[in-house]
């Protein structure tokens, strides 16, 4: 035995898995039995334990687990370009060659779970091998999103494939940015990669990971990118900590500790994403839309309703299952849906508690898909439907042959006022009947809705698909009581309604402005008045027409257009209502526009925008939503 590797007894995996920490392996520790491993090499902390705590990861154990585990710690692969990568290797200590679960990750092999499932799938018969993407913790190289996944994923399946315990069969797994890795990795089509379990995440990284709707997702990207960037600074001011670096003959007051260097390169990628405001040929290189027909290997996608990437998560698994570049592909992709995501793994998501069957063991659901696609094992997955969704206000699980549901049938709820409908007090109202023309006069008979969007007070975010802030679904009453919210409201239902599919939000708008944004929000209002929020969506005028290329609008015009607020399955039950909120930011979600046709960014002035929704005989604006029968 080596000085990196340690032969972990099963029962001191299942003592301390259960448990539900992570393990702090020391690299060089040597074990003599299971107690003096769980106080020499167990560091249980909270950030340890983010997957479990994030997406429902129960305990190590059970009728399947037979090996004891090797772990090998920071094992080096070289990159086709000599990059070096390390990477972490549980596996079972046993003779014989085994498939290979591969996780790429920039957050630390150690955390996030990555040790809880290493051992659990080596326990299970996996090689189950975690590696620290280019430029992060342990690895060599420059740090510099989606740019090197391709070329490394491909680097890392085949080098994992033809490890001597290797059986040639690699699948990979893991959520969020790890879902990244997989799905650029699987665009590469490395030989040896046999299948992929992407975890919320996304299919585009212009639409839906850094802009949405052609707005910057301000919170997630500010929040992750500065994250990412305290890695970086602590290795760019790590070598300042050797003596090799020290002038000795400073006076020892006057030395400082660590010399970071200036903040500028310590997250240029980020720079680089708000100097690419369109959907140009820099994010098209590493958009996974772009390329489906690239991906040929079955994948089991988790989404979830809440969650920041839940239309990309959604868009993959469409989009593979249309155009995969095998039959393979095309006939092997899995959908489940969840409630929270990014949003939290429940019960209790928010202010809503979903019931403890919305909890779901994803890395059990990976090691069942694994055990299927990887070891042929008949374990009924291949008899199930290939897609499950979890259905809000009733909460309760439903298999579906597709997704979206061929049995929903698209409705329109058209907005109505007399002109007023500011404010959950106004007199917005949502009708399956359109407008129609007045019969005592030639003008249209409902007048406009208006409303003044100020940059300087902003519409504040309440919730719903985040990461930086309070997620999830909260009451949206303080929101709506705001002057600048147009809020629409259907009578209460008589008999529970299903609302299960893509929703979208069709507008007839002007404003004085040359460019401004346009919000959305789908929200079911329960008997006592609670405003839950279901989905929602954003659109800079600018990008109505195309997100390739902007174009201002004229002041006073109106525009015809379409909002994308992704999508929802949830059952308005009987008394409740169906609400539409209208706005013009979500702050600071999304940036403000300061409506005056320049970048948030680079416009020192903010206007003042009157913006308005027409909704009469010739400006049928609606909400459309898939109704399920």
């Amino acid at each position: 035995m080596h000085l990196n590797r340690l032969i972990l007894p099963l029962a001191a995996i299942r003592k301390h898995c259960l448990r539900g920490i992570s393990l702090g392996l020391r690299r060089g520790a040597i074990l003599s039995r299971p107690r003096k491993w769980a106080q020499q090499a167990c560091a249980p902390t909270l950030k340890h334990t983010l997957v479990a705590a994030t997406l429902g990861v129960a305990a190590v154990g059970g009728a399947q687990d037979q090996y004891q585990v090797v772990f090998e710690n920071n094992v080096a692969m070289k990159t086709r370009d000599g990059v070096t990568l390390r990477a972490d290797i549980y596996r079972p200590k046993a003779d014989g060659k085994f498939p290979v679960l591969l996780q790429r990750t920039p957050y630390d092999k150690y955390q996030l779970g990555g040790i809880n499932f290493g051992l659990r799938a080596a326990a299970r018969g996996y090689v189950c091998i975690i590696q620290d993407v280019r430029g992060r913790n342990a690895s060599e190289g420059e740090w510099y999103p989606f740019k090197y996944e391709s070329q490394d994923g491909y680097d890392a399946v085949e080098w994992a494939a033809a490890l001597p315990y290797a059986n040639g069969k690699v699948g990979m797994f893991g959520l969020s940015y790890i879902g990244a890795t997989q799905m650029l990795a699987a665009m590469a089509s490395p030989p040896h990669l046999a299948g992929i379990f992407p975890i919320i995440t996304a299919s585009n990284y212009y639409g839906h990971w850094v802009y949405q709707g052609g707005a910057f997702e301000q919170l997630f990207n500010q929040a992750w990118c500065s994250a990412l960037a305290v890695h970086e600074l602590g290795r760019r001011a790590g070598g300042t900590a050797l003596p090799t670096y020290w002038d000795l003959k400073r006076p020892s007051t006057e030395y400082p500790l660590l010399e970071p260097g200036p903040a500028k390169g310590l997250a240029g990628y980020y720079f680089d994403w708000i100097a690419h405001p369109a959907y140009d040929d820099y994010w098209k290189q590493w958009s996974i839309e772009e390329h489906f027909d690239k991906i040929t290997v079955p994948a089991l996608h988790l989404a979830a309703w809440y969650d920041i990437f839940l239309d990309g998560s959604l868009r993959n698994y469409a989009g593979i299952k249309r155009q995969g570049g095998s039959a393979a592909a095309r006939q092997g992709q899995r959908l489940v849906v969840i409630p929270g995501g990014h949003a939290g793994v429940g019960p209790k998501l928010g202010e809503i508690d979903f019931g403890k069957d919305s909890v779901l063991d994803s890395w059990e659901l990976g090691l069942r898909w694994y055990d299927h696609l990887l070891k042929g094992i008949d374990n009924g997955m291949a008899r199930e439907k290939p897609v499950r969704i979890f259905v809000m206000g009733k909460n309760v699980w439903r298999d579906e042959d597709d997704w979206p549901l061929a049995r929903a049938r698209p409705t329109r709820y058209y907005l109505h006022s007399e002109g007023k409908a500011n404010t959950l007090s106004g007199d917005g109202r949502l009708s399956l009947a359109p407008p129609t023309s007045s019969a005592a006069s030639a003008r249209a008979s409902e007048p406009a809705d208006k409303y003044v969007y100020d940059p300087d007070d902003p519409t504040p975010t309440q919730g719903g698909a985040l990461i930086g802030g309070p997620p999830g679904p909260l009451d949206q009453r303080a929101v709506e009581s705001r002057s600048d919210v147009l809020v629409y409201t259907t009578p209460a239902f008589e008999q529970d309604t299903e609302v299960t599919g893509p929703v979208s939000l069709e507008l007839y708008v002007s404003s004085s402005a040359v460019d401004t944004d346009f919000t959305g929000k789908l929200v079911d209002v329960w008997p006592n008045g609670f405003a839950q929020n279901l989905t929602d969506g954003i659109l800079r005028m600018r990008y109505r027409n195309s997100m390739e290329k902007a174009e201002l609008m004229n002041p006073g015009e109106v525009y015809k257009v379409t909002i994308d607020l992704w999508s929802t399955a949830n059952v308005f039950l009987a008394g409740h209502k169906l609400r539409l909120e209208i706005a013009s930011s979500n702050f600071p979600r999304f940036d403000r526009n300061p409506n005056t046709g320049g970048g948030p960014e680079s416009s020192a002035a903010h206007i003042p925008a009157t913006n308005v929704i027409h909704h009469d005989q010739d400006h049928p604006s609606a909400l459309i939503v898939p109704i399920v029968p």
